[in-house]
């Protein structure tokens, strides 16, 4: 996405599968419990804000790409880092919106 603005598109294809709850592993093998705040199309891709009990705490999310194993989702890092940047720039910008915040 080359400085060229693309507006979001609101999805809500991981709710639709899994609820407002996904478990997830991490390295060690330990089970968190992720709210899935938002799902947004940007492009080609589809990027997933999920959020533990901690994190709420502090305001932060963890932003993924979500991708489609024919109809299996899967969520996946954010390996770039000005992808990861632009893609919670973007969920900000969702959320000011969404709360009408300035």
């Amino acid at each position: 996405m080359s400085g060229e603005f693309v507006k979001p598109v609101m999805l809500s294809r991981l709710h639709d599968a899994y609820g407002k709850v996904i478990e997830l592993s991490d390295d060690e093998g330990h089970e968190l419990v992720y709210y899935i705040k938002a799902e947004f199309q940007l492009g080609d891709k589809v990027y997933a804000a999920l959020q533990t009990e901690e994190m709420r705490q502090e305001e932060d999310v963890d932003i993924f790409i979500v991708a489609a194993d024919g109809d299996e989702l899967q969520l996946e890092s954010i390996e770039d880092e000005e992808e990861w940047e632009m893609a919670c720039e973007v969920y900000d910008d969702l959320q000011f919106t969404k709360d009408e915040r300035p």
